[in-house]
């Protein structure tokens, strides 16, 4: 058994398989997540797991280039802005429509849902690599 750190099969397989510039999906529970999307379904219940916990054990395990957020959550939802900026404040940020946003987890090699329940509370990671 892991001492520490993703428990969770589907999210250690898929955060081992990513490569350079691979792209993954924190979701909030009501993103549309496109059929032919792998999804890795963390919603137990209204609110849990929150967005920002899973978020924290993703980024605790993976290099992260480059995030992807929609352009509404600053006006939307400006605490989990806030605090992704915080946790993240090394990280270049492309801001995007809601709609594009949409669009781009098409490309995502999987989107991640949580069982968060404020707007706008999704993100696009794109992974770099570990050459320090």
């Amino acid at each position: 058994m892991k001492k520490n750190g993703i428990l969770n099969k589907e999210l250690n397989t898929l955060l081992a398989s990513l490569g350079h510039t691979d792209t993954i999906v924190i979701a909030d529970c009501g993103l549309p997540i496109p059929n032919e999307e792998a999804r890795i379904d963390l919603a137990l219940v209204k609110g849990f797991p929150p967005f920002l916990s899973v978020l924290d054990a993703v980024i605790n395990e993976l290099v992260v280039e480059e995030i992807v957020l929609a352009e509404e959550i600053k006006t939307q939802n400006p605490d989990v802005y806030e605090s992704i900026k915080a946790r993240m404040s090394d990280v270049p940020i492309q801001f995007v429509r809601h709609e594009e946003f949409k669009e781009m987890t098409k490309q995502a090699k999987a989107v991640i849902r949580t069982g968060e329940a404020t707007p706008y509370a999704n993100i696009i990671l794109r992974s770099g690599v570990n050459f320090s």
